[in-house]
């Protein structure tokens, strides 16, 4: 059972960083000869790149959207792409793999979205939680009360009716 982290808290970024999440669906769940290699090769990719930080991914995290999930956060893009594009790492010859067996077939999809964060553009807030997403990734940082709201933190200009305060009350969240 993971610690959790009584009170508040947030997590932190030097610079600006890439959240990657990469996923899966098996549209045809009685061909396992087609979705099972796919859905195996991410095990070895992920050993990869824990055991070798320097490659930039920060962390990840498993998950489940219509599909297996795995949510990875990067130092940045730069880092990503080499990996994706090297035929050195193991995701070059696990597409060529996908593209020579399943392609546009139809058995298994995958999909994958990045996005690139600037430095200070982002918002945090763990309350009473383990160590998950960023902050599992990243710094953890214990926050006291603040009175400023999520749109300010997060450095948005908010205007229009309901822009003065957040739901409960000056704390935020």
């Amino acid at each position: 059972m993971a610690e959790v982290y009584n009170g508040r808290y947030t997590a932190h970024v030097d610079g600006d960083f890439v959240v990657f999440l990469i996923g899966m669906r098996v549209n045809k769940p009685w061909k396992p000869h087609k979705w099972l290699p796919v859905a195996r090769e991410m095990r070895p990719m992920l050993k990869t790149l824990f055991a070798n930080p320097e490659k930039g991914m920060l962390g990840a995290r498993f998950g489940w959207m219509g599909g297996p999930l795995v949510v990875q956060y990067w130092r940045n893009f730069a880092d990503l792409d080499h990996f994706a594009r090297s035929s050195a790492e193991p995701h070059r010859p696990a597409w060529q793999r996908y593209n020579k067996n399943v392609k546009s077939s139809g058995e298994v999809g995958i999909w994958h979205e990045t996005f690139k964060v600037r430095a200070g553009e982002y918002e945090c807030v763990y309350g009473n939680m383990p160590r998950v997403g960023l902050a599992a990734a990243a710094e953890h940082l214990a926050v006291g009360k603040k009175s400023d709201s999520a749109a300010q933190r997060i450095g948005a200009v908010v205007s229009g009716p309901g822009a003065e305060a957040e739901p409960g009350g000056p704390e935020g969240e």
